[in-house]
This record gives C-alpha cells, structure tokens and sequence, in this order.
C-alpha cells in the first residue's frame, strides 16, 4: 500500500508540476517585463488560480510522498529513510512559503483598485519582487530536495528490488538540483554555465523520481531486513 502511495503521489506531482511551472507560469511570467506579466496576469487571473491550486497539489503530495518512501526504503535502511523522510518534508515546508508569494501576487493584482495610492509602476514592481522572491526560494528548497534525492537514490542501489538504473538516475538528478541552485542563487550572471546544466541534468532529474513511482506502482516491494 505504501509503494502505491508513494507511486501515485510521485505521479500526480509531476503532472501538476508540468501544468503549474512548466504551462502556466512559464505562460503568464515574462522576465524583465513587470507590464507584460502584469497584464498577462490580470487577463488570465482564473489560470494563475489555477496554478496556485497545482502547486497545493503539489504541497500535499510531497508531504505523502515523504511519508510513503520511508516507509517503502525503511527496510534498507531506517535511519537513512527517515533522513530522507525529513529533507523532503523541510523542502515541503520552503514549498508552502514560495506558493504564500503566488498568494501575494494574486492579492496584489485582484484588490490593485484599493491600492490607489500606489502608482501602476509600484504595483508592477512588487508583483516582480514577489515572482523573483518565488524563484529564489524555491531555488533554496531545490537545493535540499537534491539532497532528499541523493539520500534516495542511495538507498534504491542498496535495494535488492529497485533496479540499479533508478538509483544511478536518482543521484544524477540530485546532483543535478544541487549544482544548478547553487548556482541560481550564487551564480546568476553566469547563465550559460546554468543553461548548460540544466541541458545535461534534465533527463536525470525528470527520469530518477518518474522511473521509480512507475516502478512503486507496478511492483510490490518485497520486504527487506532492517540496516
């Protein structure tokens, strides 16, 4: 029951991930064009809603799938499970301040006419601090959640079950998150360094986590003995 709950949840998340992020927000936010997204917004207002609805998708989700994958790779190993458990629950946790900044910029747009007093410049300017305090922290959380997938995919090469291949994929994916945030955060002129490795960390970071909650979903997990 465990490996179906942790498939299913992996699944529903990325799906919800691909609508929010990848159709929707990459839709509405233009970057360095605070008007252009500013009005995209405000003309598609029922869509943002909708991406704010994926990302609390997302939230529970991750909040189950932690829960679930310990207790599918406790077997392996019970302290590194549950170290695993905890990163992904911390990252849970950076998820719901990101999406509260989606809040405020829902807030900002839809109630821009009590704001008066502030110019439309001001309130364009807000709204673009909030979408880049956004993305900047989640960067952060990233960060921890290529940390939660190392753990992972340490454990899934411990299993006798998982094939080897998830694994490999799972800890090419964390190092992936890792050095890309590092590097959106710390790095950010350096763009071409970044778009390089987004290039080479792509199909490692979408296969690790999607081959395994395909594999949660159409395996039973045999138990394994306690480390």
């Amino acid at each position: 029951m465990s490996a179906l709950t942790a498939g299913t949840s992996l699944i529903v998340m990325a799906f919800a991930a691909f609508f929010a992020y990848g159709f929707i927000h990459g839709r509405l936010v233009v970057q360095n064009n605070p008007a252009l997204t500013f009005q995209n917004i405000l003309t598609s207002i029922n869509l943002f809603k909708a991406e704010l609805f994926g990302w609390v998708i997302i939230l529970i989700c991750d909040v189950v799938a932690a829960w679930a994958l310990y207790l599918v790779l406790a077997p392996v190993h019970k302290g590194l499970s549950l170290l695993a458990a905890w990163l992904r629950l911390i990252y849970s946790a950076i998820l719901g301040i990101v999406i509260l900044n989606l809040v405020f910029v829902l807030l900002l747009i839809t109630n821009s006419a009590s704001l008066a007093s502030f110019s439309i410049e001001q309130l364009q300017a807000l709204m673009m601090l909030s979408l880049n305090a956004f993305q900047s922290i989640w960067s952060i959380g990233l960060i921890i959640f290529g940390g939660h997938l190392l753990v992972v995919g340490y454990l899934t090469l411990r299993s006798r079950n998982i094939p080897r291949i998830i694994g490999i994929l799972l800890l090419l994916g964390g190092i992936g998150y890792i050095f890309i945030h590092l590097c959106n955060i710390f790095l950010p002129e350096y763009s071409k360094l970044i778009s390089t490795l987004t290039l080479i960390f792509t199909l490692p970071m979408t296969l690790g986590e999607l081959g395994l909650a395909i594999w949660l979903l159409f395996k039973n997990p045999a138990r394994e003995s306690v480390s």
